[in-house]
């Protein structure tokens, strides 16, 4: 088969899988949707020898797969197939996690790390920098209340394709996941004073309105952040990550 016969396969391809696929945007979504796991294809670049020369530069366990996977298309062609290009020039479609396997997951007790809850959640962006963040603590899994699909394009670009190495699925608050509910609120404990437990589900607000009554009524505790006099919030990234690390980190004293 010609290049030219296997971009148009490739593109005929796309074109049939992606109402139901998950795109991965980027050379770092498509590495790390293959590391955890992901059914990936196809997968397209506009410049093959770019991309596996950042391979070679940055997951040389990948470089092989990566040359097997990608098809090169013209650049016209990509833009075609994707709202916003990535800089990178690597586009590629995913079968999504199996939901029950990841509400499995979360439901399991003992857990050996929480599951974040994002109650009601209104930027995409944050999501996606959140599920990157448990992932990278090894948290079991993120939930997410509300309208927003936590699998949503921009969500898997902010995260990085790191949707696959952690339970991701958007449930009702009448659904959660067991287990003690701590619900990070600025008349709450100071987190510093207590350990937050590993079956633990840690709650944090909305980016405009914080957490919804219904969430706090549910509350096993109620915790809060340290924070300075006159400071009115932190980024929903930045608190996620400030209670993980604390999560992670030796018990109180």
């Amino acid at each position: 088969m010609t290049q030219d016969d296997a971009g148009t396969a490739v593109l005929r391809a796309w074109g049939a899988a992606a109402p139901d696929a998950v795109l991965l945007d980027g050379f770092h979504a498509l590495k790390h949707a293959l590391r955890f796991g992901a059914r990936v294809g196809p997968a397209v670049t506009s410049d093959k020898a770019a991309a596996l020369a950042l391979a070679a530069e940055l997951a040389d366990d990948l470089t092989d797969v990566l040359r097997e996977l990608l098809v090169e298309v013209p650049a016209q062609a990509l833009r075609e197939l994707v709202p916003r290009v990535h800089p990178t020039g690597v586009a590629a479609l995913a079968a999504r996690r199996d939901r029950q396997a990841n509400l499995d997951a979360m439901a399991q007790l003992p857990r050996t790390s929480p599951v974040v809850v994002l109650d009601n959640p209104r930027n995409l962006g944050n999501v996606g920098a959140v599920i990157r963040l448990a992932a990278g603590f090894g948290a079991t899994g993120v939930v997410t209340t509300g309208d927003l699909d936590p699998w949503h394009p921009n969500a898997v670009r902010s995260g990085a394709g790191l949707h696959y190495a952690t339970a991701v699925e958007r449930l009702p608050l009448e659904e959660l996941p067991p287990g003690p509910l701590y619900v990070l609120d600025p008349e709450g404990e100071d987190i510093r004073s207590l350990a937050v437990p590993d079956d633990a589900l840690i709650a944090f607000g909305s980016e405009r309105h914080g957490i919804s009554p219904e969430l706090r009524a549910r509350a096993t505790r109620l915790v809060a952040l340290p924070m300075r006099p006159q400071v009115s919030s932190y980024n929903l990234a930045t608190s996620v990550a400030m209670t993980l690390f604390h999560w992670g980190g030796p018990a109180p004293a």
